[in-house]
Formats: C-alpha cells, sequence, structure tokens
C-alpha cells in the first residue's frame, strides 16, 4: 500500500513539473531578428526608390515603408514581408511582390548576405533592366524563387542550377535570355522542381527529352520562349504533371499522344503553335481537365465525342484550326464551361446553336468566322450573363435584335464583318458594362448621335467604320465621358473632327480616314493624348495641313501614321523618334527632305510618294538601313544620282524611285538589299547598261527599269546569277539592242510556275507593339500602275502569281527563241515596237496562262501558228504592223479577236478580215487607223499592255478579310478596278 502510494504521489510531481515546463515554453518570446540581417534588410531597402508605376497589381504598396529600427518595429521580423525562423529569428522568408521597388538590382546587394532565405518573392516590381546577380547561387537554401515581371534583362545565371533545393521558380514576365546554360542544363541539377515558369524569356532552343525525368513537376510554364523543334509527348505523361503551358511558340511542333486515366492534368494550353494533328479520343481521360486552350495551331479532323468526358471544363479554345464536321452532341454535357472559342473553323454550325442554349454558365463566346447565316442566333437571347461575345467575319443579316439588350453583364461586343443593316438601337445604351463595342464593316445605315456611345461610361474603345453611318457629334463637355483608348470612326461622313476628342488624353488608336474632314488639323486635336497615341490614320480626307504649323510631329509615342491622300501642303513634318509607319503619300507637300529627318532610325515604312517634293535623295537614309523595309518616293521632283545609301545588312524589301528625274547609274550599293523584292526606278534618266549583278539578289521578283536611257545588249549570262525568283520584269522604253536574252528565258524559274487559284498579294505585313502589351498589326500594299491601250491605271495590289515580261519599245533583232515558249506562267507577254524578224515560234502554245500578247510593230513573217489557239485564256492578241501571211487561225479565243488585232499585215486572210483566203478579187482589208513607221518608237492605238510600276500604298488595319474571287479573268478583273491617269489615281482611291 505505501509503495503504490509513494509512486502515485511521484507520478503526481512528475505531471506537476511538466506542466511547469510546458507553462514556461509557451510563455517565452520568440527569438529577435538578428541585427546583422536587420541591417542587410535596411541596405536593401534603401538601395531602391519607391514609385508607384513600378508595380501593375491595384492592390500593391511599398511593404519596405514600415521598416524601422526604432520603437516596436525594431525586430524585423515584425516588419511587413519578412519572416523569420521561430526557433532561430533567422531570415528564412522575404516577400516584396508588388511593393514599387524601383531601381537597378546590384551584384553585391546586401540581400546575399541573407544566407538563411529559403523563399524570395520581388515579382511585380521595376528592376530597371538590371541582370539577376550571379551571386544568387550563395543562397544555397532557396527553395522559392520568384522574380516574375520584375524588368530584370540579359542571361539567365547559370549559378542558378547550383539551387539545389529549388522546388518553385518563377522568371517570367522578363527581358531574359537563355543560351549558356541552355534550358536542359538549366533544370538538369533542380531535380526537387515542382513548378518552372520560364514565360516571356528568350530560350530560342529545342525541349529535350530530359525534362521528362523531372517526375516531381506539377508545372511547366514556357509560353512565348521562341521555342522549336519537336516537342516530346513523353512530357505529356509525367506523373504529377497539373499545368502545361507551352503557348506563343510559333515554331515548335508536335502531337498530342493518347492519354490514360491517371493523368492529373488540369491545365492543357498549347495555343498559337504549330502542333498538329487530331484529337485523339482518348482525350475525354483527362477527367480533371478545366483548362483545354488548343487554338491557332494546325489540327485538323473532327471533334472526338469524348470531349464531352470533361465535366471539369471550363475553357475550351479551339478557334483558328482545321477542325471540320459536325459539332458533337456530347458537348452539351459540359455545363460547367464558361468560355468557348470555336471561330474560324469549318464545323457545321447547326448542332452548335443547339447546343448553345445548354450551356447556362458560359460567358465568353467566340464564333468568329464560322459561316453562321441569317439572323443573330436566338439561342443567345436568355444568356443575360454573357461578359464576351464575338460573331465576328460571319454571314449574318437583319438588324441589331433589341433582346441582346438583355445581356447587360456584356463587357465585349463583336458583330463586325457581316451584312447586318438597319440603324444601331438607341437601346445600346443600357449595356452600361460595356468597354469594347465594334460594329465595323456592315451595312447599318442612318444617322446616329455620338452621345449614346459617350453614354457608357466604362467604354475604352468603339469601332463604326465602314458603314453606311453618318455619325452625328455635337460639341461635348468633359463631364462624365468615358475615357477612350482606341475608336474606329472611318467612313462614317464626319465633317470635322468629333469634338468630345478634345477631353481624352488617353487615346492610343484613332481611325478617322475615308471621311469629308476639310481644312487644317486643328491645334487642340495635336495636344490631344499627346504622350499616348500611338496609331493615327487620317487618309482619304481634304486635310491642308496643321492650323498650327508644326516641325515636328507632336504625338510623343506615335508608331503609325497615315496621312496619304490628303491635300496637305507645306514641308515635311519630321517624325517622332518612335515611328514605325509614316504614310504621307498623294498630298501637296514640297521643299526637299531637311537632314533632321534622317535623325530616326525605328521607321519601317517610308512612303512620301506622289507629293512635290524636290532636292536630291539625302545620302542621310543610310541611317535607317537597320530598320527600313519599304521606301517610297516615286512621283515627286527628286534630281542628282541615285546614293550609294544602301549598306550591308540593311533589311529593305521594296524601293521604288520611278517618275522622278534621277539620273546617273544605278548604285551597286544595291548589291547589299539581300532581302529586296521589288524595285522600281522607271521613267527617270538613267543612263546605263543592264544591272545584271542584280540577279544575285535571291528575292527579287518585280523589276522595273521602264522609261530610261538603259542601252546595250543584254548579251550572255557568264554567271550564275540569274534572277531567280522574279516573276514580273519591265525593260520597255529604253535603248536594249541585240537578240532578245534567250538565256535568261531558260533560268527565269519562277515565270514557268503555273498560276494558282488562291491569290495572295505582295505586301508588307507586320505589327506594332501597343500600350506595352498587345499587337496592331498593319499591311503596306504594294500596287502596280499598267498602261491599258495608252491609259495608266492603277491596280492597287499585285498579285503574287502575276507573271509579266514587258521588252516592247526597245531595238531587239532577230528571232522570237523557242525558250521564251518555256516561260510557262506568263500571263502578260509584250515584245512590240522592236525590230524582231523570223517567224512567230509555234512554242508559245506551251505559255497556257497567257492573257494578253502584243507583238505588233515588228518585222515577223510567215503565219500566225495554229497552235495558239489552245491559249484559252487569251483576251487580247496584237500583231499588228508585221509582215505575216496565211489565213487566220481560228477557235477559241481567236474568235473573239477583232480587225484592229491583225492591221498592217498584208499578207493575212480570213475572219475576221474581209480578205478571203485563196480569192484574190476578194477586197483590199480596210486601212489602218493608225499610220506610223515600222521604227516608231511609240506604240500603236490598239496597243495592250505595257506594263510599268509604282507603288502606292495601303494601311489596311484591324483584320484583313481575304475574298473568293468568281473568275480567273485577270486583265477583266484589273480593268473593272484599274484607275486612270494620276488624276484619277488620286480620285479612285478616295473612293
Amino acid at each position: 500500500m505505501g509503495t503504490s502510494l509513494y509512486l502515485y504521489t511521484l507520478l503526481l510531481l512528475c505531471c506537476f513539473f511538466h506542466l511547469i515546463i510546458l507553462s514556461n515554453s509557451s510563455s517565452s518570446p520568440p527569438p529577435l531578428c538578428h541585427e546583422d540581417e536587420s541591417l542587410a534588410l535596411l541596405q536593401f531597402k534603401h538601395s531602391f526608390f519607391i514609385n508607384k508605376s513600378a508595380s501593375r497589381d491595384p492592390s500593391a504598396y511599398p511593404k519596405v515603408q514600415s521598416w524601422r529600427l526604432d520603437g516596436k518595429s525594431s525586430d524585423c521580423c515584425s516588419w511587413d514581408g519578412v519572416e523569420c525562423d521561430h526557433h532561430t529569428g533567422h531570415v528564412i522568408g522575404l516577400d516584396l511582390s508588388s511593393s514599387f521597388l524601383y531601381g537597378s538590382f546590384n551584384s553585391n546587394s546586401s540581400l546575399f548576405n541573407l544566407v538563411h532565405l529559403r523563399r524570395i518573392n520581388l515579382a511585380d516590381n521595376d528592376f530597371n533592366y538590371s541582370q539577376i546577380p550571379s551571386k544568387i547561387a550563395h543562397l544555397s537554401r532557396l527553395r522559392s524563387l520568384n522574380l516574375s515581371q520584375s524588368l530584370f534583362y540579359g542571361q539567365i545565371p547559370s549559378e542558378i542550377s547550383n539551387l539545389s533545393k529549388l522546388v518553385f521558380l518563377d522568371l517570367s514576365g522578363a527581358f531574359l535570355n537563355l543560351e549558356k546554360p541552355n534550358l536542359g542544363d538549366l533544370l538538369k541539377n533542380l531535380t526537387h522542381l515542382k513548378v518552372v515558369d520560364l514565360s516571356w524569356a528568350n530560350i530560342s532552343s529545342t525541349v529535350t527529352s530530359d525534362l521528362s525525368n523531372m517526375s516531381s513537376l506539377t508545372t511547366l510554364r514556357l509560353r512565348d520562349c521562341r521555342l522549336y523543334g519537336k516537342f516530346p509527348t513523353s512530357i505529356f505523361r509525367l506523373p504529377n504533371l497539373q499545368f502545361l503551358n507551352v503557348e506563343d511558340n510559333e515554331n515548335l511542333t508536335g502531337c498530342l499522344p493518347e492519354f490514360h486515366r491517371t493523368s492529373p492534368l488540369k491545365a492543357l494550353e498549347i495555343a498559337r503553335t504549330n502542333f498538329f494533328g487530331i484529337l485523339p479520343d482518348s482525350i475525354g481521360n483527362l477527367e480533371s481537365l478545366s483548362i483545354l486552350a488548343l487554338n491557332e495551331c494546325n489540327f485538323s479532323g473532327m471533334l472526338p465525342a469524348s470531349l464531352g468526358n470533361l465535366a471539369q471544363l471550363t475553357i475550351l479554345h479551339l478557334g483558328t484550326n482545321h477542325f471540320w464536321g459536325k459539332i458533337p452532341s456530347s458537348l452539351s454535357n459540359l455545363t460547367q464551361l464558361t468560355h468557348l472559342r470555336l471561330g474560324n473553323n469549318n464545323f457545321d454550325v447547326g448542332a452548335l446553336l443547339l447546343i448553345l442554349g445548354k450551356l447556362s454558365k458560359l460567358s465568353v463566346i467566340d464564333l468568329e468566322g464560322m459561316k453562321i447565316h441569317g439572323d443573330i442566333p436566338q439561342s443567345l437571347a436568355n444568356m443575360t450573363q454573357l461578359t464576351y461575345l464575338s460573331l465576328r467575319s460571319n454571314e449574318l443579316l437583319g438588324q441589331i435584335p433589341s433582346w441582346l439588350m438583355n445581356a447587360t453583364q456584356l463587357i465585349a461586343l463583336d458583330l463586325s464583318h457581316n451584312q447586318l443593316q438597319g440603324m444601331i438601337p438607341s437601346s445600346i445604351s443600357q449595356l452600361e458594362h460595356l468597354e469594347s463595342l465594334d460594329f465595323a464593316d456592315n451595312n447599318l445605315i442612318g444617322k446616329v448621335k455620338i452621345d449614346i456611345f459617350l453614354k457608357l461610361l466604362n467604354l475604352n474603345a468603339f469601332y463604326l467604320s465602314g458603314n453606311k453611318l453618318t455619325v452625328l457629334s455635337k460639341n461635348s463637355t468633359n463631364t462624365t465621358l468615358p475615357k477612350i483608348i482606341s475608336l474606329g470612326l472611318a467612313s462614317c461622313n464626319l465633317r470635322e473632327f468629333p469634338d468630345f476628342l478634345r477631353f481624352q488624353d488617353e487615346l492610343r488608336i484613332v481611325f478617322l480616314g475615308d471621311n469629308n474632314i476639310h481644312g487644317q488639323i486643328p491645334t487642340w486635336f495635336c495636344n490631344t493624348s499627346k504622350e499616348t497615341m500611338e496609331v493615327l490614320t487620317l487618309p482619304h480626307n481634304f486635310l491642308t495641313g496643321f492650323e498650327q504649323h508644326l516641325d515636328v510631329i507632336p504625338w510623343q509615342s506615335l508608331e503609325v501614321l497615315e496621312l496619304s491622300f490628303n491635300r496637305m501642303q507645306g514641308s515635311l513634318p519630321i517624325p517622332s523618334p518612335s515611328l514605325i509607319y509614316y504614310g504621307f503619300s498623294d498630298n501637296l507637300l514640297t521643299g526637299e527632305i531637311p537632314p533632321s529627318f534622317c535623325q530616326h532610325y525605328s521607321t519601317r515604312v517610308l512612303d512620301l510618294s506622289n507629293n512635290n517634293l524636290s532636292g536630291t535623295i539625302p545620302q542621310c537614309l543610310a541611317n535607317f538601313s537597320d530598320s527600313l523595309l519599304v521606301l517610297n518616293l516615286s512621283y515627286n521632283n527628286f534630281h542628282g544620282t541615285i546614293p550609294q545609301i544602301f549598306m550591308n545588312g540593311n533589311q529593305l524589301k521594296s524601293i521604288d524611285l520611278s517618275q522622278n528625274q534621277l539620273r546617273g547609274q544605278v548604285p551597286r550599293s544595291l548589291e547589299n538589299c539581300t532581302m529586296l523584292e521589288i524595285l522600281v526606278i522607271g521613267n527617270n534618266q538613267i543612263d546605263d547598261t543592264f544591272p545584271f549583278w542584280l540577279g544575285a539578289l535571291p528575292q527579287l521578283k518585280v523589276l522595273v527599269l521602264r522609261s530610261n536611257s538603259f542601252h546595250g545588249a543584254i548579251g550572255k549570262q557568264k554567271t550564275n546569277l540569274m534572277f531567280p525568283m522574279l516573276h514580273i520584269i519591265d525593260l520597255s522604253h529604253n535603248g536594249f539592242s541585240g537578240n532578245l536574252p534567250s538565256d535568261y528565258f531558260h533560268n527565269w524559274n519562277a515565270m514557268k510556275m503555273a498560276k494558282t487559284e488562291i491569290w495572295t498579294y505582295m505586301q508588307e505585313a507586320s505589327e506594332s507593339l501597343i500600350a506595352g502589351t498587345w499587337t496592331f498589326p498593319w499591311v503596306y500594299n504594294y500596287s502596280v500602275t499598267l498602261a491599258n491601250k495608252g491609259t495608266q491605271r492603277l491596280y492597287e495590289h499585285i498579285q503574287t502569281a502575276f507573271v509579266v515580261l514587258d521588252l516592247s519599245n526597245n531595238k531587239f533583232k532577230g528571232d522570237i527563241p523557242e525558250s521564251l515558249g518555256s516561260l510557262s506562267g506568263l500571263q502578260v507577254l509584250n515584245i512590240s515596237n522592236n525590230n524582231l524578224t523570223g517567224v512567230i515560234p509555234s512554242s508559245l502554245a506551251n505559255l497556257t496562262d497567257l492573257e494578253s500578247l502584243d507583238l505588233s510593230q515588228n518585222q515577223l513573217s510567215g503565219e500566225i501558228p495554229q497552235q495558239l489557239t489552245q491559249l484559252t485564256f487569251l483576251e487580247f492578241l496584237n500583231v499588228s504592223h508585221n509582215h505575216l501571211a496565211g489565213p487566220i487561225p481560228h477557235g477559241n479565243q481567236f474568235d473573239t479577236f477583232e480587225n484592229s488585232s491583225y492591221y498592217e499585215n498584208s499578207g493575212l486572210c480570213g475572219n475576221p478580215l474581209s480578205k478571203i483566203c485563196g480569192n484574190s478579187r476578194s477586197s483590199l482589208p480596210p486601212p489602218s487607223l493608225s499610220f506610223q513607221s515600222d521604227d516608231s518608237k511609240f506604240p500603236s492605238g490598239v496597243d495592250w499592255i505595257v506594263i510599268f510600276m509604282g507603288l502606292g500604298s495601303g494601311l489596311i488595319v484591324g483584320l484583313v478579310i481575304g475574298q473568293a474571287l468568281t473568275t480567273r479573268y485577270h486583265e477583266w478583273f484589273v480593268m473593272t478596278f484599274g484607275k486612270g491617269n494620276q488624276t484619277q489615281r488620286r480620285k479612285g482611291r478616295r473612293n
């Protein structure tokens, strides 16, 4: 009994002392921050400024502002964003994300003295394009490193690969490169990594299969990293991978593998890559998938019905691929779906419109370019929760329905590029959350007051261009106006600048072209959004200049300026330093190009054509060598020689110096233009022999030397400089002599390609970065001037398949070589007004795409080959003023030609001539309507086409819509849309 009592008492005492120990332990304060670490943190704080523009997150605030060593805040473990170890007091975590930090990150930063750090988050600050210091490797205990969106620059240090304990690595959104080490070398030692995000870093390499060994990976994001090659399918099967994003790597290719039911994938994002193939039926095994983004790739085939198994799917983006067929009804099972993008495929839309009505949670619908015909689908009427709706580029008819205004949550509405009719309902102002509205390029009519849009106080972008509207803009005040960023009011019958723009200071994009705005650009408009304006297009108006004379374009950030086809007078305004596209063609500018014009080196398109500019072409244009793509100075009064301004490494693709008074020789510095596609120097006073050395330019497609003083024989080619891509050449109206260049005919392979049914046009297309985040596409269309029966006509596009050979009005002699018949892609052949002899070779029958053939004003003899009747596309024939004899062939197109095709060939007989073959008493042919000597340099009144080139400009903004042409007769098309003389050209391009 005593022993038991003793043991019991002892047990109570042990419990009592244990409770005392626990009590003392819980009440003891945590250790204070180490003094050296506090000083290191303060030193780090003072190495940066606080700048509110350094962070984008709306919840950002300056966390370091509260850091100090006095009072209750002396312990750094209590500082905002600082985490300490509870036992040792060492700083182990630093979260200064979105803290307004601005300044360069010093390689000797005191941050690297905090050697116990496990977690660093400096995301969403501005480190002023400094490099990530290699001393990052001193923090060997790091498990998490987040430097995203903080404006670091340069090479990712190889020392990061030594941080072997890293679990989380995010370097996205910076201006970083990854060369040495490459992607594989950087990650191979980081075997514990679960999250890797290097999005927007310039990796420029393949993705090696070594990443397939990173079995711990849950997240891999390599968006827009310039990856290329084939993506390993084994990465899709990583056992723990939940989030995969390789979007925006356009040269990255691959196929989707077969997926297993055990796959934990929750997000699969490979949009805007070159992935191809079909969607495997096994994609339905990804039952955890919530995001599937495959848009803008090269996928094809039908959608598998198993997509309906993805019950967790909230985002489905399949737009802009090559999918076709019926959309499986099983998609109606995707009841959690909030985002659906299917546009620009070849789906049968019938079933889709029924499916939409069952997806009640949809807030984003994109059905662009799906050939939806008829009224706006009624199945959308009950979707009052929609925030984004795009029915752009369909075949919608009828009016904008009033029930659409029930979707009061709409933020973006795009009905552009359809055939909608009627008036814009004034009830549009009920969509009070609307931020973006696009009704451009429809058949909307009537007068519309700008006020109904200005009532939408959240509106920042709206487009009404390309309708039949008259937009009324009365005087506005600055009270409660929305802040407009992007505005499209082209072809809206405006007669003046909309007054509400006086009060806009955040404009970035403004389209006011094709209106009736007269007079000068007002001073108040030049002061509008001077710091933000990036795109301004005012072509096809009646503007005469600036109300307040400007030597320099006032908008500081302007990248695209289009003022072509106006009546602008005075001297040439100096572009702003940021200007990429400078379109000032077809105006009344005078004076010279000043030297100060050349101080800005970013310009890609410079079009000053069709003005009254004079002087010499300044040597300083060589300053643009690294950026300039298009140089068009045609139709001016420039004189002197063409300067040697074409430096090594230049980017020029098109040069047009035609219709000036330039003399001398073709500058040999053009040899440096290795990317040149178009060279037009016609209608000048160039005195030179044939520049055969241009044949070394690998991309040259159009060469126009018309109407100069070139002379001499073209001769046999002794080198391999054979113009491999040339498909339009115009040497007419010069003094070339000798035989036709048959050696070249053998080697002009681009003229031997048959005409394609898919017509594309020669143009320069590029993008400008707007607001630092999204791109604005622009297109500069090359144009060509043709002389049709002596009348110059402008054709505003040059087809890439248009093949032309014009050697007319020279002094060529001898036979027409048989090799001319090898240029089977020719559509226009003109060798008239020369001294050619011999017969018409039957090999010309091989020119099966030929539409125009002019052999007039030569010394040809013999019969017209019967084989030429095989030219079933031939629309025009002129063999007049020769010595041809015998019967005129009959059949096909030859039955359509009139007497004028055969004038002054006394030996010809048969229809359409009145001289009957074999009957000597038949009446003589009627006298010629044109009396010219055989050696006349000028074409006859029935001359067909003499090609000469002049490049105009055309700026297409927004999406460029292709047109399906219904006829193959090219010349009928261009005659319909061609313009007359230069005066008609100006007038015609306004319409």
